[in-house]
């Protein structure tokens, strides 16, 4: 084998290699995104019924439980509103993209990134290399 051939092979390897790493780093990102919205989520709805629960005690136990006034608990109906507004969301948000996906005739995701690209102008990318570290105590400071 010549030294070119053993340079393409080991080329070849480092790209497989490359891939691999790429796809495991995209999956470790969707799965901490994916952490990270969860325990917002999770967070702030009990933030949420903990702050309702303090404000009002009364209406909170009513809420909790079917009565003859209102069959349905408040429990029940937020459930319900949620499940609903979810799947609107979720459906919504599906036929946009296919619309848009159908509207750009694109056929890959590499396709609608160059699409993409093409549309909207490059943003330059600079280098702030004489700027000091953000002070984080100054930024949250209140006025």
């Amino acid at each position: 084998m010549t030294a070119v051939n053993e340079n393409t092979a080991v080329n070849a390897g480092d790209g497989a290699e490359s891939d691999d790493e790429a796809k495991l780093q995209m999956i470790k990102g969707a799965a901490f995104l994916t952490t990270v919205a969860s325990a917002g989520m999770i967070g702030g709805f009990g933030s949420t019924l903990a702050l309702a629960k303090k404000k009002s005690p009364d209406w909170f136990s009513k809420g909790v439980a079917a009565t003859a006034a209102a069959p349905e608990s408040g429990a029940s109906l937020a459930l319900r509103a949620l499940g609903w507004g979810s799947v609107y969301a979720w459906c919504g948000v599906g036929l946009l993209s296919v619309a848009v996906w159908k509207a750009l005739g694109v056929h890959s995701l590499s396709e609608f990134k160059q699409k993409m690209q093409s549309f909207f102008p490059s943003i330059p990318r600079t280098e702030a290399a004489g700027s000091e570290p953000l002070d984080w105590n100054n930024v949250f400071k209140s006025k």
